[in-house]
Formats: C-alpha cells, sequence, structure tokens
C-alpha cells in the first residue's frame, strides 16, 4: 500500500483500488506533543470503539466504512472531500466552551444564561462549531453565521442537524450505561457521489469528553475517560514541566500511561457492554 500520511496518532495508507486504510495508532498527543511512551492497546480501542458508534449511527448519517482491517487498529474505509468545518456539539460546559463563556457569556456565538460553572449542562445542546486549522494550528471557535459565509446556508444547516442527531443519540446511549456525553467533535466529508458521510473516528475519547454520571458535579472539572489525565499531570509540579517553555514533556511514567489505558478501557467497555479482546 502507498503511504499517504502520519499524523500524531494516526497512519493512513492508499491501497491499489483507491480506498484508505486507516491505523490508530498506540501515540497519545498532549499540547501539541506527542507523548512517550504510547498507551498500550490505545488505538484498537479507539478503532474497535469507532466501529460500534458507526453502527449506532447509521440511520442517521451514513459512515466511511467498508470493512475492519486485518487487525483490531485498522479500517478500509471510502476516501471522502473533507467540509472544512469543524462540527462539534456541546451539552455541558467544559474545555474552551467554558473559557469563552467566561469572557463573552456566549459559545460560538450562542448566548448562554448567566451563572454556569465548569461542568454545568446546558439548556439544551449546542451546535459549536470551529476552523479546520492546517496541522500544528489550532482550530478556532466560529459562529453558524460564520460557516454559512464558508459552505452556503443549505450545507451549514445539514451540518448543524446531522452534529445534533449524533450528539443526542450518543448521549442517550451513553447515559444509559452511566457515562454523561459532554460534548462531542465529528468529521463530516463528501464521498464520490456527492453524499454526506460521517468520517474519521466518532464518539471517542479522544473526539468527545466522556464523564461517569455518578460523579457528575457542577463548579469543579470532572473526572474524565480520557487523556486528561495526562494533562493534569503534565501541568503538576510532579512533572516538571514548563508548558511555555517551549521544550519537549518529560517521559511519562509507568503508573500515568496504565492508569490512562484503564480510562479508555473502562469507557469502551462500559458503553459497548463487552470487553476489549485487544
Amino acid at each position: 500500500m502507498k503511504h499517504v500520511h502520519s499524523g500524531k496518532v494516526r497512519d493512513l495508507y492508499e491501497t491499489d483500488d483507491g480506498l484508505l486504510l486507516m491505523v490508530a495508532s498506540d501515540r497519545l498527543s498532549a499540547f501539541d506533543h506527542v507523548m512517550e511512551p504510547a498507551i498500550p492497546d490505545k488505538g484498537a480501542i479507539l478503532t474497535q470503539m469507532s466501529l460500534w458508534w458507526f453502527d449506532q449511527l447509521k440511520d442517521i448519517v451514513p459512515n466511511h466504512v467498508v470493512t475492519r482491517g486485518d487487525d483490531s487498529r485498522s479500517v478500509l474505509c471510502r476516501p471522502l472531500r473533507m467540509v472544512p468545518v469543524e462540527c462539534v456539539v456541546r451539552g455541558y460546559l467544559a474545555g474552551g466552551g467554558l473559557n469563552e463563556y467566561r469572557e463573552t457569556g456566549a459559545v460560538s456565538g450562542v448566548p448562554l444564561p448567566a451563572g454556569l460553572q465548569d461542568g454545568s449542562r446546558l439548556p439544551e445542546p449546542i451546535f459549536t462549531p470551529s476552523t479546520k486549522a492546517p496541522q500544528g494550528e489550532h482550530d478556532e471557535p466560529i459562529s453558524f453565521d460564520q460557516v454559512v459565509e464558508t459552505v452556503g446556508e443549505e450545507l451549514a444547516e445539514q451540518l448543524r442537524e446531522i452534529s445534533l442527531a449524533v450528539y443526542r443519540r450518543g448521549a442517550e446511549i451513553a447515559l444509559e450505561r452511566g457515562i454523561i456525553l459532554a460534548d462531542t467533535k465529528i468529521e463530516l466529508g463528501w464521498d464520490s457521489e456527492g453524499v454526506l458521510t460521517l468520517g474519521d473516528e466518532v464518539l471517542t475519547p479522544d473526539s468527545s469528553r466522556f464523564w461517569p454520571a455518578d460523579d457528575w458535579e457542577p463548579g469543579r472539572q470532572q473526572h474524565a475517560f480520557d487523556k486528561q489525565f495526562v494533562r493534569d499531570w503534565l501541568l503538576s509540579p510532579e512533572s516538571g514541566w514548563d508548558k511555555s517553555s517551549g521544550n519537549p514533556p518529560p517521559r511519562l511514567p509507568d503508573d500515568v500511561v496504565e492508569r490512562t489505558r484503564q480510562r479508555y478501557l473502562e469507557a469502551y467497555e462500559r458503553i459497548t457492554g463487552a470487553p476489549f479482546s485487544g
């Protein structure tokens, strides 16, 4: 196969018949750095989780999957011409959305009630798109009107409708399993016949915030089933790393690696209801 691209966490190959093989590595990225060592089984966990979710969402939007790859971390898929917008939906306030709310009282131009806190549930899920920045640069939040300016009103409405439907389905299923889906980002593109199609990964801990429902408490940072544990360690005195120094981060301790793996593993097994098979 022809190697097409290697990102921070995934590698992409093209087959002789024009399909794409997407391989999820165990690499973990934090603060725009690829960490060492990798998180064992992370690529396989996220790949299998995406495949499970694609099946739950197929009545809402078609997806790019042709078949599973020969191993647990790869997917053979149709190439898509990607929409130049990151489709983000938030049902709870956290991360960059929280920072924007504190500054403006709104997120991506959507005004929100006063008095919301870190982790607050929003009155209803909101579509909070962002730019799709080149590799190495950061996505920037944009308003729905800016999406309309970028892709046109008809497509902007489709992006919002599909994104909200995916979030609502995901949030409903996750909550049945005791997990809050706080927010998620999806990737949409056109297939060879011009059909808007769901691609990349979907509803994984790398593209979404998952919180244990029985531990949810607005007003503080929530315990998450994702790499937030790694981010917290990097910013702690224990790591000794200064994010603004320009120096690469230190190597992750064994216990941080294992506890991070356990978070990914628990998210997969609780949501899918199946043991991880590797």
